[in-house]
């Protein structure tokens, strides 16, 4: 299966950065790809308040990326905001196109000096969509740091797991999110994709969540198959769920863990 990351640096504006989804994604299915994935808050970046922009899964906003998708006969998967209802937003990926799929950021960045939770409600259940005889689970930003997570995709299916996020720069920050992707990897004997946003500013000064680049893909035996610098970019990357099953035969943890 052929993957495009598309490492972008998302705006405040939601209609422009659905211009950059449809450029990116019209290149990634001229490139081949099956699917596209972008970075969390894709939709809008953290520099706005995302109570400003959230709407309902079946909003406007989510009907265009659909649409998108159709029209160029791939998948999408692409981090927006979603109304709550308790007041706050959630986090949300959304993947259509030749499958279709939600999940909910379920670990919230109440760390490092920041309170997600003040804003965003988590979610409550890991998902996998189905893409043919390929299970992908869904995961965003914090979540690559709760191993638990990526060991329970693991052995409900998954032969990939997508890390969307829009990972906070500041110092060990680009280490910490290569080290987390690496690690998620071999704990869950899948490929990671980990697409983040890219930098738009130094990235070992601390900020608000905006973006250190460095998306990435790690075959299952901790591998780095394909890491981007800070810029933005599209690139692409060839997986086979078939090397799942074989370091699952090699390398069984997940069967022989226990706890």
């Amino acid at each position: 299966m052929r993957i495009a990351l598309a490492q972008v640096a998302s705006t405040t504006d939601p209609a422009a950065n659905l211009d950059l989804i449809r450029d990116h994604a019209r290149r990634a299915a001229d490139g081949g790809a099956v699917v596209v994935v972008f970075p969390e808050a894709t939709m809008c970046s953290f520099a706005r308040p995302s109570r400003e922009v959230a709407e309902p899964f079946d909003g406007p906003w989510a009907t265009a990326v659909r649409g998108i998708a159709s029209e160029l006969g791939i998948s999408i998967a692409v981090g927006m905001f979603t109304t709550s209802s308790d007041g706050r937003v959630h986090n949300t990926v959304l993947v259509t196109g030749h499958a279709e799929g939600r999940y909910d950021k379920i670990h919230l960045f109440d760390a490092l000096g920041n309170t997600e939770s003040r804003h965003i409600a988590p979610g409550r259940e890991p998902v996998i969509v189905r893409a043919g005889h390929y299970g992908v689970g869904l995961t965003v930003c914090y979540d690559v740091r709760f191993p638990g997570l990526y060991t329970a995709l693991g052995r409900s299916g998954a032969h990939a797991i997508l890390v969307a996020a829009s990972w906070a720069p500041g110092p060990h920050k680009v280490h910490q999110w290569r080290s987390a992707a690496i690690a998620r990897a071999m704990d869950s004997t899948c490929f990671i994709i980990a697409i983040g946003q890219a930098a738009v500013g130094d990235v070992d000064v601390p900020g608000p969540p905006t973006g250190v680049g460095h998306s990435m893909v790690v075959d299952p035996t901790g591998t780095v198959l394909l890491e981007l610098g800070e810029a933005p970019e599209l690139a692409f990357v060839d997986i086979d769920a078939d090397d799942v099953d074989r370091v699952r035969e090699q390398l069984p943890v997940l069967r022989n863990a226990r706890y």
